[in-house]
């Protein structure tokens, strides 16, 4: 019987408006994939009813930690299931954050720039879709320097803004000078199943950003960013065969906001699969 080692470290609640179960659903869910634990990181409130129809409010924080508290007992022993949070970058927003990150505990703290909320877009779009993209990997290097984030999510999301625009030559330079920026914080970054669904349909973030992470050393978590209990741990098998394939031999996950080391072989072997590369 292969023993868990992993956990889905990038999950919501039904507290964001726009995902499905219960905590305990997706803890189970966690425990039929043979995942080790759950880290929940729902998306955090923001100030001013910024884009209050995605996410929790202000005053239901503590229902989230409560939420999050009990899935935790319901399952002691079976699932190690912790608290963590989802925090959106951008300029002006890290007093906010500070505050909030202090409030409990968390044991992950992804930070996600999220370029399609219309807040974002009202303050930053110009109407030219590779200076967005300029502005979103300017953004998400300065996300990595405020040391407010463990992980930074799905980090090339602005891709699916709009895919006919998605010239990877083209951005390179921007996206290298980024990834020198965020690799000189030790800040990790996530490798998001979920890009599969989306419309631009690859792992955020793709192939050949990896290979330029992995250059840099920049250590890789892995996250489904679970809507829906049965998307717990998706596709990681997959993901770690992409991450051995650019020449990365180590995955990460966060337990007390502490970088944890998992070989991507064992995690493999964890989930019934074979430990080479493919």
């Amino acid at each position: 019987m292969p023993v868990p080692l992993l956990y889905e470290s990038h999950s919501h609640t039904t507290l964001c408006k726009h995902a499905q179960g219960t905590v305990s659903d997706y803890a189970a869910a966690a425990e039929r994939r043979g995942l080790k634990g759950l880290i929940v990181t729902c998306h955090c409130p923001l100030p001013d009813g910024i884009s209050s129809e995605v996410r929790m409010a202000p005053d239901q924080f503590d229902t989230y930690v409560d939420l999050v508290a009990a899935a935790r007992e319901a399952y002691a022993g079976r699932v190690d299931v912790r608290l963590g949070l989802e925090s959106d970058f951008f300029p002006g927003i890290e007093p906010w954050l500070e505050k909030l990150h202090a409030r409990n505990p968390l044991h992950h703290v992804l930070g996600s720039v999220h370029m399609q909320i219309f807040h974002y877009r009202q303050k930053y779009w110009t109407g030219d879709p590779f200076a967005y993209q300029q502005t979103y990997f300017q953004h998400l290097a300065e996300a990595a320097e405020t040391r407010l984030f463990d992980t930074l999510a799905h980090p090339d999301l602005v891709k699916n803004e709009d895919p006919s625009a998605w010239q990877f030559d083209r951005i390179r330079p921007f996206i290298e000078r980024a990834l020198d920026r965020i690799a000189a914080t030790g800040v990790a970054m996530e490798l998001n199943t979920s890009g599969l669904l989306k419309s631009l349909p690859e792992m955020n973030p793709g192939r050949s950003i990896l290979e330029l992470m992995r250059a840099r050393g920049i250590p890789v978590v892995l996250g489904a960013d679970a809507h829906r209990p049965e998307r717990v741990g998706d596709r990681y098998a997959g993901a770690m065969r992409i991450l051995q394939s650019v020449g990365y031999r180590d995955i990460h996950l966060f337990l007390e906001r502490k970088r944890q080391t998992v070989s991507i072989a064992d995690a493999l072997v964890s989930l019934g699969e074979s430990p080479g590369t493919a």
